[in-house]
């Protein structure tokens, strides 16, 4: 349908919808029936009896069918005393090939369990407007015209087209779909191009993605299987499978092996032609038969009937190895195909990468503004463990201005729940979160507590500083700053008092005055900055000499590469410094990001930040060994 390259109004036209009312119940209903439920289409369950019948889908085994019918067939000719024992052979056979196939269906049956579980990723539930009235229904029941609501923490549940913004900004993270680590900013204008391709359509949110930041009003335009994520799916299930090389090698041998004992069968036949007619045998015929017994005996003694079992007990070894591992092995011969790999391609982020940002190093100015001190961050993912190696708040306390920017311009949080840590909000936040935790409180120890840990550091800070206001993110500025003290009750020394707070002026002197804390990109914040703070905690004028030199250490963290964030405080917000909500006299600076920029103005640089998503600690030794064992790593 191309809904990007259209309108809000002329998407909802086509779909014939009131953008603010939504659908009825009635017109849901018809929509549901035609379009079906929104959810990807399960592949309908392996039969029990197909499962078993998959087993026996291999030319040895077939052989080996084969053998044991003819044994028993050969058992049933014998006398009374001597079929038992006849019946010996082709019995143990069989038993083979049923062991064989039991293992085969226990461990595709775990594995079909295993995958049903991942489904849990899928979102259960979704804000539609129906009727005039916002209301909470199942993923499951969208369909295309209808009108939801997504916010920061939830996934998209059906691919939309966005049609109104909540909020300033609306990020998206599609790292699942497109494999971009950085959130994507998403705008209600039409895209020019209708053949634009995924990472273009800015204004389209994608069943799956999560919400990083904002929130918004978009129109569904695909459910199920017709959205992007669907189309990938019903792409995978189209794949058709190959047979891996030890199916393609027993296949291999079998052949030859039945060709070779065919071959000396008939050749023992034919050689006692000759003795047919011994009177022995009574007859030419039963003399035939009696040499057919022996070549078709030979037959069987030939085939090796063990080999499956033995082939089936080492893969499923294997896949215990591998489940010990987390990995899902579905077919047992997939295990034997790693031993064959020569080549990984693999995709880089969330898989050599944490798929999880982090600061890893943090630079500051020492004794003047273009004297940079530089500290490595160590740690890979949002757990607070880790260190600011070599830091020293006692020497260094102009430090703390980091971590207070980094824990109060910021709308993200980390939780501790089962045993690991998850961020809420745009990954960059979280990561800034994070490396407040790590510089820690002057005097404080770090707790031991896991959950506790997280937000050790920026509680005091949000508790000192309480945030009244959010100047978010733009294009134009390329910078994000929250208005926070006023209300805070804060008292003009003590822990986390900025050096040059002492001489501003006070909003009320029974409480703190609002302070600016900004960050965004370094071109954009420091030529908006006219003073630095120093690692001593002093502040001192910022030339545009100590500009450059500053933007050109920027460009040398750029080229490791990290993705630099400058941060900053206004001390000195004029009429804002008193502002606690909408019912303020200064409340109309706030409506319009245009204005923006001139409340982020005379600001205190405090600190740059490089930030990536590392790659996971196990990178490197396991690409160590993919060389050692030849194969070749491909990203």
């Amino acid at each position: 349908n191309a809904s990007w390259a259209l309108t809000a109004e002329e998407a909802a036209k086509r779909l014939d919808v009131d953008l603010a009312v939504g659908l009825d119940r009635a017109e849901s209903e018809r929509r549901i029936v035609l379009h079906g439920p929104n959810a990807i289409p399960d592949e309908p369950p392996t039969p029990w009896l197909r499962l078993i019948l998959a087993q026996f889908d291999d030319l040895l085994v077939k052989m080996l069918v084969g053998a044991a019918a003819v044994s028993f067939c050969l058992a049933m000719g014998e006398e009374a005393g001597e079929r038992l024992h006849a019946l010996v052979e082709p019995l143990v056979i069989v038993l083979i090939l049923l062991l064989n196939a039991v293992v085969g269906v226990w461990q595709e049956s775990n594995a079909e369990q295993a995958i049903e579980a991942l489904k849990a990723y899928e979102p259960n539930d979704a804000e539609v407007w129906r009727e005039g009235a916002l209301c909470v229904i199942a993923a499951s029941e969208l369909v295309p015209g209808d009108v939801i609501r997504v916010a920061a923490g939830g996934r998209v549940p059906a691919d939309s087209r966005l049609v109104a913004l909540e909020s300033t900004t609306l990020r998206l993270d599609q790292a699942l779909l497109t494999g971009e680590s950085v959130p994507v900013m998403k705008e209600t204008a039409p895209v020019a191009d209708a053949d634009a391709e995924i990472q273009a359509r800015h204004n389209m949110l994608f069943s799956g993605t999560t919400v990083s930041y904002g929130a918004g009003k978009a129109l569904v335009v695909a459910t199920a299987a017709s959205t992007e994520i669907g189309k990938i799916g019903a792409q995978v299930s189209a794949t058709e499978t190959a047979a891996s090389p030890l199916k393609v090698k027993l296949d291999e041998f079998s052949a030859l092996l039945t060709k070779a004992i065919a071959a000396i069968c008939i050749l023992l036949w034919l050689l006692n032609i000759q003795h047919f007619t011994d009177p022995i045998h009574g007859s030419a015929v039963r003399g035939a038969i009696y040499y057919f017994k022996i070549a078709i005996a030979l037959a069987v003694a030939a085939i090796p009937e063990g080999l499956p079992a033995v082939v089936t007990t080492c893969l499923a070894l294997g896949t215990r190895r591998m489940a010990a591992k987390n990995t899902i092995v579905r077919y047992l011969p997939s295990v034997e195909t790693l031993g064959t790999t020569a080549v990984i391609c693999s995709d880089k982020t969330g898989t050599l990468t944490t798929n999880q940002m982090a600061v890893v190093a943090m630079a500051y100015p020492r004794s003047a503004p273009d004297d940079i001190a530089e500290h490595v961050v160590t740690g890979t993912s949002y757990s607070p463990e880790g260190e600011v190696v070599g830091l020293s708040l006692s020497a260094d306390s102009g430090v703390l201005d980091i971590a207070r920017v980094s824990a109060l311009c910021n709308q993200a949080s980390i939780h501790y729940a089962g045993g690991k840590y998850e961020r809420v909000g745009e990954p960059t936040e979280a990561a800034l979160k994070v490396l407040a935790e790590k510089i820690g409180l002057p005097g404080v120890p770090r707790t031991s507590d896991p959950a506790l840990a997280c937000c050790q550091a920026n509680g005091h800070w949000i508790a000192q500083s309480p945030c009244n206001a959010v100047l978010e993110f733009s294009r134009d500025r390329k910078s994000m700053s929250t208005l926070c003290g006023y209300g805070s009750g804060a008292s003009e020394g003590g822990l986390g008092a900025s050096p040059a707070r002492a001489t501003r002026s006070r909003a009320k002197a029974s409480g703190g005055a609002n302070m600016l804390y900004c960050k965004g990109a370094p071109e954009s914040v420091l030529p908006r900055c006219t003073r630095a703070r120093l690692a001593n905690g002093t502040t001192v004028s910022l030339s545009a000499p100590q500009r450059d030199a500053l933007l050109a250490y920027v460009s040398g963290m750029a080229a490791r590469p990290l993705r630099c964030l400058a941060l900053a405080i206004a001390e000195d917000v004029g009429d804002l410094a008193d502002y606690d909500g909408p019912s303020h006299p200064a409340h109309h600076k706030l409506v319009d990001t245009a204005g923006f920029a001139s409340i982020e103005k005379g600001m205190t640089f405090v600190g740059l930040v490089g930030i990536k998503d590392p790659a996971r600690p196990e990178v490197a030794p396991a690409i160590a060994s993919c060389n050692t064992a030849g194969i070749r790593v491909v990203m």
